[in-house]
């Protein structure tokens, strides 16, 4: 009989959608093409091979956790709902006026994105609270009542609204939604009091657009995909991964659609942190790169670092504030178009340019002879002799390496005057140098040394590129852990049931109010708590409280950890302690006589983790037997060598593999430099070190 653990892990990428199913200690596998029309028939497809494998029926599976992009494409592609903005009169263009940051200081002739809502889709009501969150113009139902016959007339699906200083006073958000729903039955509404409680209007506003802009999709998504699996006997409960690392309600995931948006990746970084909890790693680099993006997070103590504000849609090569603002919790990691499917052309300055255009799954790489005419970056590998072109995704899909050679040639050798095998070595180490500078900007923006970092790397195409990636940024230990081609759908696996609550009230430590904080966080604790019972009513749950502080004058906070002892008895000299302790680590100082300000207040409510059960590393013990050998380029030596190619199957804990070599499996192969000698551990991961 199939115990409680019976539970699918679902991961829809850009590319590839991974399925894992796990019954007690085993787990069983799939990748399927991702399906754009009908994304839940790639999910259904993927089920079906995994309960086929492991010889049960969907109806056995309890719990089904899902992550997707179709939330973030729906807002790169504009394919969202007809959407309104109502806001405060005299704010009407705040979402295109943006802020006064130019992420590109010096270009004359800068373009800024579009925002999401074009000017004659954005309302206004005449009110006003204040910043202290009082009251100053009342807002007239009247108006409200002739505003929803506008908004009737034109037919829009759904609505945003969005008021000046309404994260302190939500009244008026909240009148202005009885009144759309009760005149326009069926009407989606969205309001930022509470989608992103938090100051800064520009984000704020962005962040309830973008919710209610996929809210209709999501919700119409999520219904079809519920039906589909109870259609198939699989009627158990759904949850979804959320951007902030952990796990909410199919419910909550349907009015809070935004939260959504980086919910795959935060999968694998939740992933990478299980695995470096199993090896006593505190310092640990996560590298996920799949089909479409590759993704770079900072783990510190086993516990990925995290954010309130992230960006989705860079337009200008992936710069710092080229994008769209949404402020909700989030994994912080550096995002870019550096998949398997990323294309790679040729710029006007004669250099090869890889990303951020992807081929996904239609039509795919040119060597998956779907029609794809441009080289992307599983051409190159292919050339390279990285992957068997018999062997890919299991055998499941067959690769033509004559059709990647005439890609190469056709884009970048025609142009710069080289074969197809050199375009391949060219097209690897620009998007490998790509990767390196990403992890190395992130990592100095966040003070920390990557030589004192292990990899991990999980994704379809990562463990191609990590042993590049850790000779460029002088990495030493790299681990690939097992199922790493389906790290992120595993990751949902091991993600708590949490939910953060975050609220804005401002505040200086010269004017601390403790019994104003004790209330607040409460409530913060209260909220967060809430949406975790709606996942799991009986479960444990632990808060960590957090705030965001900065010294007078400054225009961003840094989070600091508060203990539980001070959310309940806080103490001015303590929370200033916290704040410049953390600070002197960022900046190296701190700044006497200033004082200091709290902007936003945090309580995040969590299951407990289950136990982790830490490996005993295993030495090396003798070499593993090759089942054969190919040629696979080299970067480092610049050249072709003859390289072993192992079966990880047939690796036993201790065996040891030389490099140059490729360890494969059904989801990806690992590529070892000649600079890299592999062991397999207990657990099935492949420890990567570097030869002495």
């Amino acid at each position: 009989m199939v115990g409680p653990s019976t539970r699918l892990g679902v991961d829809i990428g850009g590319t590839f959608t991974d399925v894992v199913l796990e019954i007690r200690q085993q787990q069983f596998s799939a990748k399927v093409l991702t399906t754009y029309a009908a994304p839940e028939d790639a999910i259904i497809e993927g089920m079906q091979q995994v309960c086929a494998r492991a010889a049960i029926d969907p109806a056995q599976i309890q719990q089904i956790i899902h992550g997707t992009t179709l939330a973030t494409n729906a807002l790169i592609e504009r394919r969202g709902a007809k959407t309104a903005l109502i806001t405060t009169e005299g704010f009407r263009d705040v979402i295109e006026m943006r802020s006064e940051s130019r992420f590109e200081q010096y270009d004359l002739n800068l373009t800024l994105p579009e925002p999401l809502l074009p000017r004659q889709r954005r309302y206004t009501v005449t009110e006003r609270v204040s910043a202290r969150g009082e009251v100053l113009v009342a807002l007239q139902r009247e108006q409200v009542e002739q505003l929803a016959a506008q908004i009737a007339v034109a037919g829009y699906e759904s609505v945003a609204v969005g008021l000046m200083h309404s994260y302190l006073n939500d009244r008026h958000e909240v009148m202005i939604r009885e009144v759309l729903t009760e005149k326009i039955p069926g009407l989606s509404v969205s309001i930022s009091s509470e989608v992103s409680p938090q100051m800064r209007e520009y984000e704020r506003f962005n962040t309830v657009v973008a919710n209610a802009y996929i809210k209709p999709m999501m919700e119409s998504y999520l219904g079809r995909l519920r039906a589909q699996l109870k259609e198939e006997g699989a009627d158990c409960p759904i949850f979804l991964m959320h951007s902030g690392g952990g796990i909410i309600s199919i419910e909550s995931a349907a009015q809070f659609p935004v939260r959504l948006v980086e919910s795959g990746p935060a999968g694998g970084a939740v992933f990478a942190a299980h695995i470096a909890a199993r090896y006593g790693l505190d310092k640990v680099l996560s590298f996920d790169m799949g089909g479409t993006t590759a993704k770079i997070c900072l783990i510190k103590n086993q516990t990925p670092k995290t954010s309130r504000v992230f960006e989705v849609a860079r337009t200008y090569r992936f710069k710092k504030g080229s994008g769209m603002p949404i402020s909700i919790p989030v994994i912080d990691m550096v995002e870019i178009g550096a998949g398997g499917g990323s294309l790679a052309h040729v710029d006007s300055m004669r250099q090869i340019r890889v990303g951020p255009e992807s081929a996904g799954s239609e039509p795919g790489p040119a060597c998956y002879g779907r029609g794809g005419e441009k080289p992307a970056v599983t051409d190159a590998d292919l050339v390279l002799g990285r992957l068997d072109p018999d062997n890919f995704a299991g055998g499941s899909i067959q690769l033509n390496t004559e059709n990647s050679s005439i890609a190469l040639q056709a884009s970048l050798g025609s142009i710069l005057d080289m074969d197809s095998e050199t375009a391949a070595y060219g097209l690897s180490e620009v998007v490998d140098e790509n990767m390196a500078n990403a992890a190395r900007v992130h990592a100095v923006e966040n003070g920390e040394d990557l030589s004192e970092y292990t990899m991990i790397a999980f994704g379809g195409a990562a463990p191609l590129h990590a042993g590049r990636l850790c000779e460029k940024l002088g990495i030493s230990r790299l681990l690939v852990p097992p199922g790493a081609g389906v790290g992120s759908a595993i990751g949902f696996l091991r993600a708590p049931f949490s939910f953060e609550a975050n609220r804005s009230v401002y505040m200086r430590l010269s004017d601390f109010a403790p019994d104003t904080i004790r209330g607040l966080l409460s409530d913060l604790e209260q909220e967060a708590t809430g949406f975790v019972r709606t996942c799991e009513a009986s479960a444990e749950i632990q808060t960590e409280f957090k705030v965001y502080m900065r010294y007078s004058g400054q225009g961003e906070e840094i989070p600091v950890i508060i203990p539980p002892a001070q959310a309940k008895d806080p103490d001015a000299a303590t929370y200033q302690d916290l704040f410049e302790s953390d600070y002197a680590v960022l900046f190296g100082r701190v700044v006497a006589g200033m004082d200091i300000e709290i902007t936003v207040w945090s309580a995040n409510a969590t299951t407990l983790p289950a136990p982790v059960e830490t490996v005993r590393e295993q030495a090396e013990k003798g070499a593993a037997e090759p089942s054969g050998m190919r040629q696979i380029f080299d970067p480092a030596l610049g050249r072709a060598v003859a390289s072993s190619i192992v079966l990880r199957d047939e690796l036993d804990a201790g065996r040891s593999v030389t490099g140059p070599a490729a360890i494969t499996e059904d989801e990806t192969t690992i590529v070892l430099p000649s600079s890299r000698l592999a062991i397999s551990q207990p657990d099935g991961c492949i420890d990567i070190l570097q030869r002495s």
